[in-house]
């Protein structure tokens, strides 16, 4: 009965605690959340001369007809896979050359960091006239390996312009996910490493028996977070494509956007903002979930 007691005491502790960060979470997240939601349930575009009309779920049933809708949550899981894909492989191999010990690993840790400190739009500016058809440094490439002497138009076709998208994604996020890494394995004892040398182990089956194992709580972290940005990615389409050509990188906060700044759709824009969040809501609850429910040990057991 006692122990009974400590323990509500604990949680009421807990609950008070957290209490000042809750409200702020309420009216910092939640808010906007439910003012968006609110006004999905109305029609406010300029055929109602920009007054709401309640109209239900009107709003959402026009999404499921709403192929440009389709299109853009197509190609932004497109660019979601492939990117975290790339950025988790890159990010592992850049975080284990970075622990490893030899001379300037200071400065190589500092130059590995600053794609990810840059800002956005200054970054995708760039990467608009690397790949420029006309004048651009991927082409000069192309020509000095031999591979062609055509101009290729790389953000004028729309396979090419998505692969100029995840090229630029992956270059500049990359280190975000090698920062992280990088902290799970400096985490690891080297008595683990020696003790499976003793026991015969190569350096190859080292990693898949102790590294990978006990630094996949930090992988599944940073795909959490990279996940909830690049699925919301805006200012490097924005900048480089503009959603072109033909739709074809054409992101759902671009659509958002097109849809709200540009047709002053405001109630069709706010139910898109609501499905969007759900979506996003959904994988990093499921993500947050299997990681709560993860034991690792050095057997490779989770």
């Amino acid at each position: 009965m006692k122990t009974k007691s400590i323990r509500q005491q604990e949680q009421l502790t807990g609950w008070l605690i957290s209490l000042p960060a809750i409200v702020l979470i309420l009216l910092v997240f939640a808010y906007p959340i439910g003012q968006a939601f609110w006004l999905s349930l109305f029609a406010e575009n300029l055929g109602t001369q920009l007054e709401p009309v309640f109209n239900g779920l009107d709003n959402y049933a026009r999404m499921f007809g709403d192929g440009r809708f389709w299109n853009s949550i197509g190609n932004t899981s497109i660019f979601t896979v492939i990117s975290l894909f790339f950025e988790l492989v890159l990010g592992i191999l850049v975080a284990l050359v970075l622990d490893q010990q030899f001379r300037g690993r200071g400065i190589v840790r500092t130059i590995g960091i600053l794609p990810w400190a840059l800002p956005t739009a200054v970054m995708g500016l760039a990467w608009e006239w690397i790949f420029n058809d006309q004048y651009g440094v991927a082409n000069d490439i192309l020509r000095a390996i031999g591979v062609g002497d055509y101009e290729v138009n790389w953000l004028g076709e729309p396979g090419l312009a998505m692969v100029a998208l995840i090229v630029a994604d992956v270059w500049k996020t990359t280190p975000f996910i090698a920062v992280i890494v990088l902290a799970g394995l400096q985490a690891i004892s080297q008595d683990l490493y020696e003790a499976h040398s003793i026991d015969g182990a190569n350096p190859f089956q080292n990693f898949f028996k102790i590294t990978l194992p006990l630094i996949t709580p930090q992988i599944i972290i940073a795909l959490l977070f990279r996940f909830a940005e690049a699925f919301g990615i805006f200012e490097l389409v924005f900048v480089m494509t503009g959603g072109g050509p033909a739709g074809s990188t054409e992101m759902v906060s671009i659509y958002i956007y097109q849809t709200v700044m540009r047709y002053l759709d405001f109630g069709y824009g706010a139910s898109l903002i609501v499905v969007t969040f759900l979506i996003l809501l959904i994988v990093v609850a499921l993500v947050g979930w299997l990681l709560s429910r993860m034991q690792v040990n050095v057997t490779g057991e989770q």
